[in-house]
Formats: C-alpha cells, structure tokens, sequence
C-alpha cells in the first residue's frame, strides 16, 4: 500500500473512531438523561406513599380533628359546622318543590315534582343563568333583585295555572360560600370567594337577603333549607336509600358530611332536641403530619391564593391533581433535559389541567397516542419518545394513587367517628356513602384505587356492607328535597 492510500486508511480509522466515540457519548449522555429523570419520579413516588399503616394514622389524625371540632368552634382543623338539618328526605315527600343553585359564576334554579311513597321524582325542570360581571361587585339589593327576578320568571313559566298565586312555595337554597349557620333556612355570610365582592352583603343573613327580594318581585316563596352541596348530595342519597349516613364530594374541591348524634355535638347542646344532626366536616382544611407531603405540594400550597389552607383538598382534588403533575414534568425537564429544552409552558400554572392527566393516565394504546397528543398539544413537547410517554403515564398514576387512597382514609375516618368500621360486635351494618364529583363517577382508575384502599383498611366482611352511591346534582336536586323534608307544608 503506497504512502497516500495508508494516510486514507488512517484518516477513515480516525474519523471512524470519532463517530463511535461521538455515538457512545450520545448514548451514555441519553442514558444519563434517562437516569436522571427516572431518578425523580422514584424519589416522589416514595414520597407519596401511601402503606397502610400510614393510611391508619391519617384516620385517627382526622378522627381527632373531628372530636375536637364537634367540641368547639376554632378547636380544629375541621370546622364540623352546624347544618341544623336534623332530618332527611326519605321518599315519602309529596308535591312540588323549588331550589336554587348559587355557586359562581352561574345559578340554576329547578322545579321538583315528587310523587311521594314509590313514585319519587316524577319529574324536574332546570334553567341555567349566568350572573352579569358588575353584579358580582354591586350591592346586595341588586344581586338578589336579578336572581329573584330570574326565579320569578321561571316560576311563571313552569307552573303556568296550576299553582294559585296565594300559595306559598318551598324553596331549597344551595349557597355555596362560606356562611355561618344559624338555623336550617338561615345563615350569615363570612365572607365572598370565586369573584364575588359584595360587601354590604357580608354579616348578614343570605336567606332573609332573597326572601325580601322574593316578596319586593311578588313571588310567595320562603327559604325552606339553606345548604350546601355536599349535605344536598346527603339528601338526594338518603331519598333513595335510607342506609345514607354521610356523603362526599369529590370534584374541583373535596368536602364531607355525615349525620352524628347530637349529644356527641358538644357545641350544640341546648340549641336542638332532635336526637341527630347533619355536620358538614369542611375536610378540606384537614391536615396532619401523617399527610405524605411533598416538595412539589408545598411549592403549589406557597404560591397558591390561600397557603396553608385546604392542604387537604389540595391533595385529593380535581383543582389541584393535574398542577402537580405539571410540577414533576418541570422538574424532569430541568434536571435531566428528557423533554429537549424546558419547555415554556410546563413554567405555567395549572396549564395541565386534571381532565388532561386523567385523560393520559387512561390512555390503553400501545404507542400511547393520547399522551403525545396532549403533551405536544398543551405542552408544546414534541418527539417524546414512548419510553418517556411511559415515564409520564407513571407519575400521573402516583398521584391519582395518593389522592384516592388518602379519600378513602377520609371516608374510613367518618366510618370510626359513627361506629360503623367493624370495631363494634355483632354483623357489620349496611352503610351507604353518597358520593358525588367527576373524579370518583367518570374517573375509573380513581375509583378503583378508592375501593381497593377501602377494603384493605375495612376487611373484606366489612367493606362489603359499605356501599358508595353516586349521586349527581345533590346542589340542584337534592336542595328541593331538603326543602320538602323541612316544609311545614309536607
């Protein structure tokens, strides 16, 4: 071989060799990046454990709350507010009824004809109403002036001549701010949320509010119970099955109630002779050490508009589920480059939203198509490979994981508090929970995760005999039946 062909050979060996090299530092680099980021979703996986003796010490964390609750006001965690609903419609209630539903941004109002004993709801009517933007910051008078109005309106038309005008219609009212109970159809507002600023309104009675409005409009209607949604969805589980003992509410936000004993109510005494009562636990605000708290969850918790509120919700919830996930795939972006450069939107917050996760999380393809879909789409990250997808997939089942079993704890919880967790002797008593919110009834991972944790903190014999009872719209409907369990008129 002459001198140049030799100098060829060498210069390809070379660069041959540069290529290898080059290659194998990608390689080892990919594989570092790998490391990396599956490094992260193994470090908060641990951190979102969930065993069960942990699960157990969350149960009597909160049973402790509840006691103290129930024994003073600012005594807890827990607010266990009076609701002064001490009974519960249970399918014998007759005639037609009324509710009202203010929660935001939009109110419904619903007509409820009930057939009494073996004909329940006969029928129901809703109409929807979007309240005007410079209501929502006017005055009390002008609020209740449009909602009264609108309720007129959709009295007249629904009713026509089948009502004579002289007869004075029940009314159930869903208010869903926080208020200060004072009775079944009455209760003070504490203070405006989700962009309501009224402040003449504040202090004072929001049922005698639309009551005046009510009789101002003509309309003969009284405020028969004041609620909230999850004691609605109490009464709408109790109407159909009189084993209802408590409801939970899964969705944006996360509450609880339950019927206790009144003479467990310390607070209450003297102020009720019935032997129960309805207590609205206000969970969301539960917190303990024992919670499995991460880093990503106190980042959220510091920047959210309320810290060191409703730790609890903000680990259970549908608000809040889909932003923690957001927090892990930033964190994996930044310190292993799995996602290219950071992208700008997994800096934004609350841009994944919980519908978004479980929409990934849920996904059963083989190349997990949805997963790249709403990662490019939302995201804006492209060319994810299916090993990532995967990775991805992992930390949205870590979370729906700890939020569905840490419900389940919260259930068993209210299940100790009443007696009906197996503790006591004889054959365990069917018990049924109404439940109510997106994440348990259209969320199936979610639910099987919450089954199975109930079953493992219950036992097999006693899990069997506590039925969860889905139960949609207790705000609208189960509203108009508080109403016709507290009328005068039934």
């Amino acid at each position: 071989m002459g001198r140049v062909g030799f100098g060829v050979a060498v210069g390809c060996a070379v660069v041959s060799c540069a290529i290898a090299a080059a290659l194998a530092w990608r390689r080892a680099r990919g594989r570092g990046r790998w490391r990396r980021a599956a490094e992260v979703v193994r470090e908060f996986e641990e951190g979102c454990a969930t065993p069960v003796a942990r699960l157990r010490q969350v149960v009597d964390a909160m049973v402790v709350e509840m006691h103290a609750g129930l024994a003073s006001d600012g005594g807890s965690k827990l607010k266990m507010l009076l609701t002064f609903v001490d009974s519960l419609p249970d399918g014998t209630e007759e005639g037609t009824y009324y509710a009202l539903d203010l929660g935001g941004t939009n109110f419904r109002v619903l007509r409820v004809q009930l057939g009494g004993k073996g004909s329940l709801i006969l029928n129901h009517q809703v109409e929807r109403q979007p309240i005007p933007h410079e209501l929502m910051t006017s005055s009390s008078e002008n609020l209740f002036d449009f909602i009264a109005l609108t309720l007129k309106r959709f009295v007249e038309k629904e009713d026509g001549s089948q009502h004579h005008s002289d007869d004075e219609r029940a009314l159930g009212f869903t208010f869903s701010f926080p208020v200060r109970q004072t009775s079944v159809a009455s209760g003070v507002l504490i203070k405006w949320t989700k962009g309501f600023s009224i402040e003449d309104t504040v202090g004072k009675d929001v049922a005698q509010c639309l009551e005046e409005a009510m009789t101002k409009r003509g309309l003969n209607m009284r405020v028969a119970a004041l609620v909230n949604d999850t004691v609605g969805t109490l009464a709408l589980g109790h109407y159909y099955d009189e084993d209802a003992v408590a409801a939970v509410v899964i969705g944006t936000g996360s509450n609880a109630c339950y019927v206790e004993r009144t003479d467990a109510i310390i607070k209450c005494q003297g102020l009720t002779n019935s032997g129960s009562m309805v207590v609205n636990m206000e969970w969301g605000n539960f917190w303990s050490s024992h919670l499995p708290r991460t880093s990503y969850d106190i980042a959220l918790d510091d920047e959210s508009p309320n810290p060191n509120d409703q730790g609890f919700e903000k680990m259970i919830s549908g608000m809040y589920l889909g932003d923690v996930a957001r927090r892990v795939l930033q964190r994996m972006a930044q310190e292993s480059d799995i996602f290219g450069d950071t992208p700008q939107n997994l800096n934004v917050p609350f841009s994944l939203r919980t519908p978004l996760m479980a929409a990934m999380h849920t996904d059963d393809s083989a190349d997990l198509r949805e997963v790249k879909t709403i990662l490019q789409e939302y995201l804006h990250i492209s060319d994810v490979p299916l090993k990532t997808r995967r990775l991805v997939v992992k930390v949205c089942d870590i979370i729906t994981r700890r939020a569905a079993r840490l419900a389940a704890a919260g259930i068993v919880s209210i299940l100790k508090k009443i007696g009906r967790d197996g503790r006591t002797k004889g054959k365990p008593r069917r018990t049924v929970v109404a439940i109510e919110g997106p994440l348990y009834s259209s969320y199936a991972i979610f639910r099987d995760y919450l089954n199975e944790t109930l079953v493992e903190l219950l036992s097999e014999e006693v899990a069997q005999n506590v039925i969860l009872k889905v139960c949609e719209d207790g705000s609208g409907l189960g509203a108009a039946l508080l109403a016709a369990a507290h009328s005068v008129d039934r």
